[in-house]
């Protein structure tokens, strides 16, 4: 059974955090699925993992070889056809408890500083809680990423 970590932002965006959750799901032999809400917002995303530091394979869904990419950046109702065990949601992205169960792991990246995306977070935690889906809260407030109880 999978769970579904919360990683609420508070000093940095995405894009510090990414290749952290993408590096370790990598290294646990898992696929990623990098669920968005727009298009424009994953190509820029998509971007910015080719040009930062170190190298994460990934691709832009709607290409050739979705299916053997490592990492397969989506948009909502679009299919994650790279056999994900690990899907990041961002932006709100909306995840389900049965893909959490699919699932090793779903990670919900959400900015603290944005009042419409917090209360996003406070109601896919209290929706996945009700679907008894184990459920982790990360902060990054006290300058580095600690789980809190």
């Amino acid at each position: 059974m999978g769970s579904a970590l919360f990683y609420h932002l508070t000093r940095s965006g995405p894009a510090q955090l990414l290749p952290m959750l993408i590096g370790k799901s990598l290294q646990a032999g898992w696929r990623v699925e990098l669920r968005g809400r727009d298009r424009a917002r994953q190509v820029v995303l998509d971007e910015r993992l080719w040009l930062d530091e170190g190298f994460l394979p990934h691709g832009l869904a709607g290409g050739p070889h979705d299916a053997r990419q490592p990492v397969l950046l989506t948009v909502e109702g679009q299919a994650a056809v790279n056999a994900p065990r690990c899907l990041i949601a961002l932006d709100g992205a909306a995840v389900s408890g049965a893909e959490c169960l699919a699932l090793e792991r779903a990670c919900i990246v959400f900015d603290g500083n944005d009042p419409e995306a917090l209360e996003r977070a406070r109601t896919q935690w209290r929706a996945l809680k009700a679907e008894d889906i184990a459920a982790e809260y990360w902060s990054e407030a006290g300058g580095r990423w600690e789980r809190k109880q």
